[in-house]
């Protein structure tokens, strides 16, 4: 992939761009082979190496009359990054019409050296359907009205638009969003129409993986593994969000509960559900908490954690639980590595790649472990 902000020194986020696609994956899967010792490697799921990333998270720089969304320099100047390589069309042609309303409407992008202005952020996701989630990171509500006033404008400006939100982040620090959010719009979730059946619910804080294709390429996978285990007859996918693994599982012989610490997420899995029919519970509580509370244990369980890993205590629950099968969704095969060391009862059967973030040294790896 070409890239004339990466030529220029701009940004430089691609930190493999340089490096040939074949290498990358090759690469990839030659450290996920030395971390995780599983005799069977199916083929590693590469996916688009541009046009593939369903959300943008842009710092929002410049003026009011020029607006950038992108990055801060060194110098916590803008960068624009509309027109990067690795959005979908759908994001590049929102982002565009956004800041043009974002000039129109006046509203002043934040300064981080001087602490002026309100518009921090602008985040947006697209849906396979080409429907878009807005959400515009302010530090206070005081364009609030404004915005309000001017919605009519953007919704006219990006037809896509299905919800659009204020998110209220006061603090002058590092962090991408604040713990208000204000919905403007009359849908409050975006759906998420996947290729494998299931439609997800995004909520403004909703967690889905960047890359649509190959997320579809892993539940497809965990549902292939699963499925051809004639012994699983209950299912715990716990850090389940809005249920991917769990509704991609749940069947009418087969009984599933997600456990997600969000409560928000929680309500947007059990809603779906609701709406596909199927026999899916979901519960509002700490991972590692509600299995180590619980005297239940399942027949198979679901652990898709952040970067660092499911963590001492989980994994001893797991060697401990005499469950009889583990998928393991991860992000960062060092932390995995050191989880599957913690639980040496539990042992690859099968593992594959996943490209989930070409041009970069992160990757997924989805492992199948038997007792």
């Amino acid at each position: 992939m070409d890239c004339h902000h990466y030529d220029a020194f701009r940004c430089r986020s691609c930190t493999l761009l340089e490096v040939p696609r074949a290498r990358q994956l090759i690469d990839k899967e030659e450290h996920a082979r030395s971390r995780v010792d599983a005799p069977v490697w199916l083929p590693t799921v590469a996916g688009a190496e541009a046009g593939f990333r369903n959300k943008a998270k842009m710092a929002v720089g410049g003026t009011v009359d020029a607006p950038t969304l992108g990055i801060l320099d060194r110098d916590l100047a803008g960068v624009d990054l509309r027109d990067c390589g690795l959005h979908s069309p759908g994001l590049t042609t929102a982002l565009g019409r956004i800041a043009e309303w974002i000039s129109d409407a006046g509203l002043t992008p934040y300064d981080v050296a001087t602490r002026g202005g309100e518009l921090k952020h602008v985040l947006l996701t697209e849906s396979p359907d080409a429907e878009l989630m807005l959400r515009l990171v302010m530090r206070s509500t005081a364009l609030e009205a404004r915005v309000r006033s001017r919605l009519p404008g953007l919704l006219e400006a990006v037809p896509g638009l299905r919800v659009v939100t204020i998110n209220v982040q006061p603090e002058h620090k590092a962090v991408l969003e604040g713990e208000r959010e204000i919905v403007l719009t009359e849908h409050a979730s975006l759906p998420m129409r996947l290729a494998t059946g299931v439609t997800l619910r995004l909520g403004p804080k909703s967690f889905f993986q960047t890359n649509t294709a190959v997320a579809e390429a892993l539940y497809d996978q965990a549902r292939a593994w699963v499925d051809a285990l004639a012994d699983v007859r209950s299912v715990w996918d716990l850090y389940c969000g809005v249920g991917g693994f769990a509704l991609h599982l749940a069947r009418a012989d087969r009984e599933v509960l997600g456990v997600e610490v969000s409560a928000d997420a929680i309500a947007a899995a059990g809603a779906t559900a609701a709406e596909l029919g199927v026999e899916a519970g979901f519960v509002a509580a700490d991972a590692t908490s509600y299995a180590l509370g619980s005297s239940a244990v399942p027949d198979l369980v679901v652990v898709n954690p952040p970067r660092r890993g499911i963590g001492a205590d989980l994994a001893g629950w797991l060697e401990a639980s005499g469950v009889g099968h583990v998928v393991y969704s991860s992000c960062n095969a060092e932390s995995l590595a050191r989880d599957l060391a913690l639980t040496p009862s539990l042992r690859p059967v099968e593992a594959r790649v996943l490209d989930m973030f070409p041009h970069t040294s992160h990757y997924e790896v989805l492992v199948l472990l038997a007792r």
